[in-house]
């Protein structure tokens, strides 16, 4: 899970027990928190003036900015839930008869599942016309909101000499001394996987998973509860996202280097991970739902992303100029970004899962 951080009052925070996102840190907990003006059974409160959101955890430094002055401009009060990727799109599965979400943001393949199961209803938030086809759903029942990357870190530390290729973690010398979120129940071990199929082929990707295993310190549903055991040594290697990543250098002090990680040839790579944001279908607030997506897609909330949360905005026409959007434009520098087909990932996931718990022998 992302590094969760106390919200102002203008937001109300639930943090869900199963975590499925890289999210994506440090300290956060598992255990459900039940916020303290929440319905029976944990449920977040409803009321006229408020509007509920289901988010992937990993952006609490912009949501506490953000929704408190939501609030102060529109009197409309966040009710913030927190959790893992994949679990944001499960508790709507489960609660599809009576909606409690009134907007998601999560991360792909997360957000097209949701889009295919009819939990997101079809909206295009002001501004939308700004961001690139590629960062929204063609049938408008998503639109991205903040702009990230996969990425890897390491303890300059404990990894001597810093590791710069895929080959060189299945080495002894990382034995027990790495781990990376699993896939399947974390957005940024799910990319994981769909990196290394892009490399090496869906074969290839559980050959080398396989032997990566000897060194995997075991299954974490947790990205986020990787940094600080990289920070402190325990872990000298994990996976992550150059959003949570650097967010908590930043914050943190983490003790930490950001890498991606290059192919035998020598070249680095990656692809956009990006947040993600949805109307829930029958959102009890649906119009608070889509005021609140117009705000988050504003030129005022987008110029803030990378100062205050460490991600790039998503409307081309916003063009940041602070000091952490030069840090994350450095960071990319030399490495090849590129796009997977998020519609095909999803068809084959599930037996793509399948077929790395068997690899794996999980």
């Amino acid at each position: 899970m992302r590094r969760i951080l106390g919200l102002t009052a203008a937001a109300t925070v639930v943090v869900l027990g199963a975590s499925a996102c890289g999210g994506t840190g440090g300290s956060g907990s598992d255990d459900t928190k039940p916020a303290a003006n929440a319905a029976p059974g944990g449920a977040p409160a409803k009321g006229s003036g408020s509007v509920t959101v289901y988010s992937v955890d990993g952006l609490a430094d912009w949501y506490t900015k953000r929704f408190a002055d939501f609030e102060k401009k529109t009197g409309i009060k966040v009710n913030l839930v927190e959790s893992g990727s994949g679990e944001v799109v499960t508790r709507m599965e489960k609660e599809k008869g009576n909606p409690q979400a009134d907007v998601a943001i999560t991360l792909p393949p997360f957000i097209q599942r949701a889009a295919q199961a009819d939990l997101l209803t079809a909206y295009a938030p002001a501004g939308s016309d700004k961001v690139p086809a590629t960062g929204k759903d063609a049938q408008g029942r998503f639109t991205a909101v903040v702009n990230n990357y996969a990425s890897w870190i390491y303890n300059p530390d404990t990894a001597k000499p810093a590791p710069t290729k895929w080959a060189e973690l299945t080495d002894g010398r990382f034995k027990s001394k790495l781990q990376y979120s699993t896939p399947g129940q974390a957005g940024d071990g799910t990319a994981v996987l769909i990196q290394l199929q892009h490399l090496y082929g869906k074969q290839g990707a559980l050959d080398y998973l396989k032997r990566l295993e000897s060194n995997n310190v075991g299954p974490s549903s947790s990205t986020g509860k990787l940094q600080p055991k990289v920070g402190k040594g325990e872990l000298s290697v994990a996976n992550g996202d150059l959003q949570m990543n650097l967010a908590s250098i930043h914050n943190d002090k983490s003790n930490f280097k950001v890498w991606f990680p290059a192919d035998d040839a020598g070249k680095p790579s990656t692809f956009a991970l990006p947040y993600f944001m949805g109307l829930s279908s029958g959102a009890p607030h649906a119009d608070n739902g889509r005021k609140l997506m117009d705000y988050l897609l504003s030129t005022e909330a987008q110029t803030s992303v990378s100062a205050d949360a460490l991600g790039l905005p998503v409307r081309e026409d916003v063009k940041p100029t602070d000091a952490n959007a030069a840090e994350i434009t450095k960071a990319l520098e030399g490495v090849e970004i590129w796009a997977p087909e998020w519609d095909t990932v999803l068809k084959d996931l599930d037996a793509d899962l399948a077929a790395y718990n068997k690899a794996v022998g999980r």
